[in-house]
């Protein structure tokens, strides 16, 4: 099923908290709305849900436009933050809670209730209590009574805050496996940006109740829109540059720690003011054919399977760089030739 939100605003009192929300989800998709709290991605998501009403705008599902039809009427799936299980009923009566209320014979109610919990390997424990469970296992439990009423879309609502480190790496996993064998198209809100890289097909960053950008996880990473999408969604480095010339191979960016080679960018242009940036990791030790610095190691932060510097570069400004699996132990105040390979650089006008 996909979904489409044309033109969509919401206000609570005198708070515009969507602003002319436009956005076409496709069929099995599974798409993240990514954004700090407050960028109002809960409250598009619950919109898309029934819960809210839009005050402009349109809301589509497949051909069906949805402004005014209740929740019970939309067929979606929802997995609330804080799962939503009933404490008096085991396992299986959580799931079949939503059969229930749609008076879906026995029969098959018991054939769907199986196959939901099949779907997350939950099985075994279908007359367990939800007190009796881990909270990984509550989050699957919640996944499947969203399954088990075949939703057109599915709509998750930061489902893994409340889970350890290790139990949100492992129910990852879980979501992309039952995404890819369900189909069913899937819309995630949630603020953690390695879960959005590492499960969307495609994501909308938000901020204050706009889109600032939609695009797979290495278009946003690698092509950002704007410093905001840059700097949330990882760590980014700037130096303040001018463009010197536009060539076919790509921008000469003169900045006070030298001149770079970056990337053709649309529309730039010489005496251009341009913010110069690349990721941490993009940061290679060693020369390079271009864009080689001579800096001076100001800071060293050891991570086992990474190392973390903070490096003085020519004219005076810090960046931050990573070194991956590390032997060798460097110390602050040692010079370090680094460079950047030119793919890995993004020019944005001054005032984005």
């Amino acid at each position: 099923m996909n979904v489409s939100l044309r033109h969509v605003s919401k206000n609570f009192g005198d708070t515009a908290v969507l602003k002319d929300i436009s956005l076409e989800i496709a069929d099995r998709e599974l798409f993240f709305l990514l954004g700090p709290s407050g960028c109002g991605k809960t409250t598009l998501l619950r919109l898309i849900a029934g819960f809210y009403q839009p005050d402009a705008g349109e809301l589509y599902f497949g051909d069906r436009r949805l402004n005014g039809v209740p929740p019970h009427q939309r067929n979606t799936g929802m997995v609330f933050q804080n799962y939503a299980l009933w404490p008096h009923l085991n396992v299986a009566e959580n799931v079949s809670y939503g059969l229930d209320v749609r008076r879906v014979p026995a029969a098959e109610k018991r054939d769907r209730v199986r196959e939901a919990l099949a779907i997350v390997q939950m099985e075994s424990y279908a007359t367990r209590s939800p007190n009796q469970l881990s909270g990984g296992q509550q989050q699957r439990v919640a996944l499947a009574r969203a399954l088990v009423i075949r939703p057109d879309v599915l709509l998750l609502d930061e489902p893994l805050s409340n889970l350890d480190a290790k139990l949100r790496l492992e129910m990852r996993e879980e979501i992309r496996r039952i995404h890819d064998r369900t189909r069913i198209t899937t819309i995630y809100v949630t603020h953690d940006q390695k879960e959005a890289l590492s499960l969307a097909d495609r994501m909308a960053v938000m901020r204050e109740g706009r889109i600032e950008q939609i695009g797979s996880p290495r278009e946003v990473y690698r092509a950002p829109a704007n410093r905001f999408v840059a700097e949330f969604i990882g760590e980014c480095n700037w130096l303040a540059g001018e463009v010197t010339a536009a060539k076919c191979e790509g921008l000469i960016v003169q900045t006070a720690a030298g001149e770079f080679l970056a990337p053709p960018w649309p529309g730039s242009s010489p005496s251009r003011s341009v913010w110069l940036g690349f990721r941490p990791e993009a940061v290679a030790i060693g020369n390079g054919s271009r864009n080689t610095l001579v800096a001076t190691i100001a800071g060293v932060t050891y991570l086992g399977e990474v190392e973390q510097y903070v490096l003085e570069i020519p004219g005076g400004a810090r960046v931050k760089a990573c070194e991956q699996n590390p032997l060798e132990i460097r110390r602050p105040g040692t010079p370090l030739t680094v460079h950047v390979r030119p793919e890995n650089l993004f020019v944005l006008p001054r005032e984005a």
